[in-house]
């Protein structure tokens, strides 16, 4: 169980906001997508950011100093912590449901390893501030998400393992609050991200790289994008620059309280088609398998919270899946050069 203060959100209010200025930050993840652009964001303002991933140095921003660290051993994780006086956590096996179904063992086991050890680490190092990335998929099955309501039920069945190993993260945040009264630990749960530098594995990439992918052949080679069920089902997809901006937003007004950071818009799959298919070089014939299932009807998150201390997703559906797709084009040979932990079960 939750505290009752964590399962509503209650954060620590600064009197003035929290300033990166010249402060030493690690980003977990921040050569990837999320963490890219949060790292630009983090330079902007004047920190001294350090980015840790097991990513190719050819990543990392160039004004970022880096680590390159598997972060399963507990030692890597204390000299990535050391020093910092703000970790930002963005770290998550990414993987498709199919994944998820043939790999739970790696799903749960990375995420609990890494989430665990960093966040010892970071509370033995003297970390100030802690944001930790956590995900829709804790949330169990319903049409509209909200923060609270995330422990009246279990993740769904697609989610089942990376929705629990996020939510032990949680509650590993939960008891370092009660233990240690470390209050300044954000959580953030983000839905359906997307943008460049994302993941276009043909055996792993999530519903928009898939699609982006698939539609770029079908463009290339004049053959239709078969796409499953009827496009009725609505979901909620933000671009990742929108959600580098929430997690600075958390952490700077909202300190220790828990956020849905999405797009608070439902798209249906049949937008999402349409937009990404406006964008390919050659026209595209789409083809709906009504045969196969459309999935839930909806999944909406909830973004009220984190609008009221001055968040606003700023990234249209059209323009990100546009600079998405420019991205992709433009650096797909070198795309698949990141690291990716089902690499090793290959």
């Amino acid at each position: 169980m939750v505290s009752p203060e964590q399962s509503k959100g209650g954060y620590v209010k600064n009197l003035t906001p929290r300033s990166f200025s010249g402060k030493n930050v690690a980003v977990i993840g921040g050569t990837g997508m999320i963490g890219s652009p949060l790292v630009e964001f983090l330079i902007k303002e004047g920190a001294k950011v350090t980015s840790v991933s097991l990513d190719d140095p050819s990543r990392v921003h160039p004004r970022s100093a880096f680590l390159r660290l598997d972060l399963r051993e507990p030692e890597n994780c204390l000299r990535a912590c050391h020093g910092m006086d703000y970790v930002f956590n963005l770290f998550g096996v990414k993987g498709s449901p199919v994944m998820n179904k043939k790999y739970p063992a790696t799903f749960f086991e990375t995420t609990i390893l890494i989430t665990l050890n960093l966040l010892i680490a970071a509370r033995k190092a003297g970390v100030k501030g802690y944001l930790y990335t956590s995900s829709v998929g804790t949330y169990p099955p319903a049409e509209i998400f909200y923060e609270d309501d995330m422990w009246k039920g279990f993740p769904s069945e697609n989610d089942w393992f990376p929705g629990w190993a996020k939510r032990m993260g949680e509650v590993q945040v939960d008891a370092n609050k009660r233990e240690y009264g470390w209050e300044d630990i954000t959580i953030i749960r983000p839905p359906n991200v997307y943008g460049p530098r994302d993941n276009f594995d043909s055996e792993n990439a999530m519903v928009v790289p898939s699609l982006i992918k698939r539609a770029i052949h079908a463009s290339e080679t004049g053959q239709p994008l078969v796409v499953w069920g009827d496009g009725s089902a609505e979901r909620d997809f933000i671009h990742a620059r929108d959600v580098a901006q929430g997690m600075i937003v958390g952490a700077k007004y909202g300190a220790g309280g828990i956020y849905n950071v999405g797009n608070g818009t439902a798209y249906t799959i049949h937008q999402l088609v349409k937009t990404v298919v406006k964008h390919m070089p050659n026209k595209v014939e789409i083809v709906w398998d009504t045969s196969k299932p459309s999935g839930d009807r909806k999944r909406l998150m909830d973004i009220s919270r984190i609008r009221a201390i001055g968040f606003c997703p700023e990234v249209s559906l059209d323009e990100g899946i546009k600079e998405t797709i420019k991205w992709y084009l433009e650096n797909r040979t070198t795309a698949k050069d990141r690291y990716d932990v089902f690499d090793e079960k290959k």
